[in-house]
């Protein structure tokens, strides 16, 4: 007994990414968006097709998850080639928050903490967001709570151009504040 290989090609009706166009769509019903972009009301899928094999255009399902499903009678080409480019866009625009950290000690002297401090304000006005750190080491365990004014006359200063986003809070040999750019 002889095998055959059955084969389908669907030409350019293949799927890029996850939006269905075509034969693939195999709802039976469907809310259908025009070209122009007037709704076109709930029909038949194969109704759906003939309008859009009529206009010479692609139907696309842009919303699968709606109650009855979501197509567009649009050039599939085209609406992907405009759906990267807006993409891309947004990627763009979109900018990641760092956090950079400050290391202080308890003994930390005026000018190193000035010099701390204007590197905390470099930080801010780029947009990131800072984070404090008082480590303690050996005997300076003993008096973390009188070492808790350091992170607060921190914060005072660059209280100009910052907010307190978490307060001093210990974690275990140190003392830690989060401080982010006033909206």
């Amino acid at each position: 007994m002889d095998s055959y290989a059955i084969h389908f090609s669907y030409g350019r009706y293949k799927t890029i990414s996850d939006l269905m166009i075509n034969e693939q769509i195999r709802d039976k019903e469907i809310r259908l968006i025009g070209e122009d972009g007037a709704q076109l009301g709930v029909m038949p899928v194969r109704e759906a097709m003939r309008m859009a094999e009529e206009a010479g255009l692609d139907l696309v399902k842009i919303a699968p998850t709606a109650k009855p499903p979501v197509c567009k009678i649009v050039d599939y080409g085209k609406y992907k080639y405009e759906m990267v480019r807006k993409e891309k866009e947004a990627r763009k625009k979109q900018r990641i928050i760092e956090i950079k950290e400050i290391r202080l000690s308890p003994n930390i002297d005026t000018n190193d903490l000035n010099t701390k401090i204007n590197a905390a304000r470099k930080f801010l006005t780029k947009g990131d967001k800072v984070k404090v750190t008082l480590r303690f080491r050996g005997r300076e365990m003993a008096h973390m709570n009188t070492s808790k004014h350091i992170l607060d006359d921190f914060a005072q200063s660059v209280a100009d151009i910052a907010v307190i986003e978490k307060a001093p809070k210990v974690e275990g040999r140190s003392m830690t504040m989060f401080l982010a750019e006033k909206r």
